[in-house]
């Protein structure tokens, strides 16, 4: 087992049962493991701390990602994959328990659009429009830096503000039409905290806190808390 591999273990399982995350970095030549705090809210997925990410970044080369499943095998999830592709960097996963490792790459990953995983920044329901738009029209939107969390976001949504910014328009329609976008209040949330594109037939797509993406008709709890239907501009 190679130097790093030894730190990057001994903090996995000093953080157990909770994901530990970290680098590895070229430093004045040689490989080593640059830990990092984990910001999530919960034990089981990690936010790397972007003031690690850019300290790392500015003591070396950034070769990998780090992190542990304490409690799964080591395998990617599908939010690893997800992530993975986003970063442009190799993952490394360990299982501290079992000291099994798993290396993997960028390799142009798409996930299905029904039946994601729930995972904040990485698989939500921005994630999910952008998604929609790119395979359906092939219209690049842009991913915005969330905050850290997604308690955060909820009681201080960005949507209202950046929905122009992306290429949308606001119509002033009740009605919303095939692609237009769906902003919602929903949870309690001071701001439309919530984005689904409409897929037709009264039926919206869309991906929930803590739910797998899905289809679901646009009525009731929904069409009540909807705050603007908008439209992008290539499509007006």
């Amino acid at each position: 087992m190679t130097h790093w591999k030894h730190d990057a273990l001994a903090h996995a399982l000093a953080d157990a049962p909770r994901e530990a995350c970290g680098l590895v970095v070229v430093v004045k030549g040689r490989e080593r493991y640059w830990p990092c705090k984990n910001l999530a809210a919960t034990n089981d997925f990690f936010v790397l701390d972007p003031e690690d990410y850019a300290a790392a970044e500015e003591a070396g080369e950034i070769l990998a990602v780090f992190h542990s499943h304490p409690k799964s095998p080591a395998q990617p999830s599908e939010a690893d994959l997800m992530a993975c592709e986003k970063s442009g960097l190799k993952w490394i996963i360990c299982n501290p328990g079992t000291e099994m490792w798993c290396e993997f790459e960028p390799t142009g990953y798409k996930p299905p659009l029904l039946g994601r995983q729930w995972v904040w920044s990485v698989s939500d329901c921005w994630t999910l429009v952008r998604d929609w738009y790119k395979e359906e029209w092939d219209l690049d939107l842009p991913d915005w830096q969330r905050p850290t969390n997604h308690e955060e976001f909820r009681l201080a949504p960005m949507f209202e503000d950046c929905f122009e910014e992306a290429g949308f328009v606001n119509l002033g329609q009740d009605q919303p039409e095939y692609g237009d976008a769906i902003l919602m209040r929903l949870d309690g949330s001071p701001g439309l905290n919530h984005v689904a594109v409409y897929v037709g037939e009264q039926r919206i797509l869309h991906h929930l806190t803590g739910r797998l993406s899905s289809r679901d008709v646009w009525g009731g709890y929904y069409q009540k808390n909807t705050g603007l239907i908008v439209r992008h501009g290539s499509r007006c």
